[in-house]
């Protein structure tokens, strides 16, 4: 029987809290670049696009080591923020925040210009005729056409924030009841040699990464139809 300790039920409870606000911390901007990359041209494009979509392929310790560089004390941001609102990020659930959201925004930006890709641009055309300004075609006519292929790329890059691992425990680090994750709380069970332990948390990772995949795909295959 799947039986889990209060401290487990407290790290699963905090990975899809911080999941879950990483995601809306970069939905804005995630529809935003999603509707840019669809609908507009303009010079450097491709190479904004690419570095955007780097965390991709970039790994992820490495991405890690950028943000501590960032986000330190001694770093340009990490300083200015330091100076200005007298907070640390580093070491703290606001590392895990800013890691998981790195990290799980390429996924995002490309399930969402995908949708926006999907509705037939002419219906937007003739909007446009009709002298409707930009924004309100936008709200008007390319989201509610695009929205359940939007909540799919959501889905997906909530997936991927769920599952982080390497930029998290560089930049947050491994503080129990702080910054544990579900990924950083396997990754502890296995080099304690609790591979039981290990073994209960994969599962539970498993299950609600499935239901996150399932759920995107869905979304995705109704906005297809």
């Amino acid at each position: 029987m799947l039986r889990l300790s209060s401290g487990d039920w407290w790290t699963v409870g905090f990975s899809l809290w911080t999941a879950a606000l990483a995601t809306l911390l970069i939905l804005p901007f995630g529809i935003a670049g999603g509707w840019l990359f669809a609908r507009k041209n303009w010079p450097g494009k491709s190479f904004a696009e690419t570095i955007l979509t780097l965390p991709l392929v970039l790994p992820p310790v490495a991405t890690g080591l950028i943000l501590l560089q960032l986000l330190g004390r001694r770093g340009t941001l990490g300083r200015f923020i330091h100076d200005t609102l007298g907070t640390e990020i580093i070491f703290t659930w606001k590392a895990v925040v800013l890691a998981m959201a790195v990290m799980a925004f390429p996924l995002m930006l490309r399930g969402v210009r995908m949708a926006f890709e999907s509705v037939n641009p002419r219906f937007e055309q003739v909007a446009s005729t009709l002298g409707a300004s930009d924004l309100r075609i936008f709200f008007t006519i390319t989201l509610p056409l695009s929205f359940r292929g939007v909540i799919g790329g959501t889905v997906l890059g909530f997936a991927r924030a769920l599952g982080e691992f390497g930029a998290t425990i560089l930049v947050a680090g491994n503080i129990p009841h702080r910054t544990t994750t579900l990924s950083i709380s396997i990754y502890n069970a296995i080099q304690l040699g609790h591979d039981n332990h290990a073994y209960k948390l994969l599962i539970v990772a498993g299950l609600l990464s499935f239901c996150a995949l399932g759920i995107s795909e869905y979304f995705t295959r109704r906005n297809a139809q």
